[in-house]
């Protein structure tokens, strides 16, 4: 088992950044890839970056390509999304998940373990 709590989440201006935090506890938390999802009211969670179990392995959704940043630090069971330039439309809560394989996959289906989520909202 695999145990995951976001954290850094808030309300910030259009333009602004904030960085978000995933701690994990319990099995292995190195040797799985982590990934960021957010679901905005009324719609699909969608699929925002993951980074494998090295650190060095990263993919990206092509509507956040350029703005946000995945990051983890082994040693401190932590990832890290770095979200710049926001804008209104990033309004969502966002989850990380682990998976059970170290590839850094979009694949909802392949995260099996979910924190329960930290809501950003911004403001225009």
């Amino acid at each position: 088992q695999v145990q995951l709590v976001e954290s850094g989440g808030g309300l910030v201006q259009a333009g602004d950044s904030l960085s978000i935090s995933c701690v994990a506890s319990g099995r292995t938390f190195s040797v799985y890839a982590v990934a960021w999802f957010r679901q905005a009211p009324g719609k699909e969670r969608e699929f925002l970056a993951a980074v494998g179990w090295r650190g060095s392995n990263t993919n990206y959704a092509d509507s956040v390509k350029g703005r946000f940043t995945i990051s983890r630090d082994n040693a401190k069971h932590t990832v890290y999304l770095q979200m710049d330039s926001l804008k209104p439309e990033d309004t969502a809560v966002y989850y990380c998940a682990a998976s059970t394989s170290s590839v850094p996959s979009s694949r909802q289906v392949l995260y099996r373990y979910w924190g329960q989520g930290t809501p950003v909202s911004v403001s225009s």
